[in-house]
């Protein structure tokens, strides 16, 4: 008898760059950090380039912090920058720093949506459901009454 330990689609943290990068299709790359500020996920590949990205995902969180910290205010949770060839976006829980760098026309605010479902994902919080686009769902015969069983049609003038 075994006993299930993980689930197969629980979030890991070697995982949820990755998971973020699959979400949009903004993403050029991605990096989760843990509190300490080590890197704990990537989706690039390349160790040497996710460590670069990481290190510079660590220092504008500390640079973040530094320019707030005689505000009267927790520190922000997310932040946004604009750069010419693109933008990086970053958000953070306690326990996790999850950044991205984006294409240039990439919206902010489902960017950053993106960004605290993921990390709520990975704290514990309901996994992110995906819909099918219309091109991935199963055909159906293309028939009125095929479309009518899909899009239940209200009814008109009762009584």
């Amino acid at each position: 008898m075994a006993i299930l330990t993980r689930v197969a689609d629980t979030l890991t943290p070697e995982g949820a760059a990755e998971r973020l990068r699959g979400l949009s299709a903004d993403v050029r790359a991605a990096v989760l950090l843990d509190a300490a500020g080590s890197l704990r996920g990537a989706s690039d590949d390349d160790h040497d380039d996710a460590q670069a990205l990481g290190d510079l995902a660590r220092k504008l969180f500390e640079e973040v912090d530094r320019a707030t910290r005689d505000w009267d205010t927790e520190p922000p949770e997310q932040v946004e920058v604009q750069i010419p060839g693109g933008a990086v976006f970053g958000s953070r829980t306690p326990r996790w720093t999850l950044v991205a760098v984006a294409r240039r026309g990439a919206l902010s605010s489902l960017m950053l949506y993106d960004l605290r479902a993921v990390l709520g994902e990975l704290e514990g919080g309901p996994s992110i459901r995906r819909s099918s686009s219309a091109a991935e769902r199963t055909p159906g015969p293309d028939t009125e009454e095929h479309a009518a069983e899909e899009l239940p049609m209200p009814e008109l003038g009762g009584q």
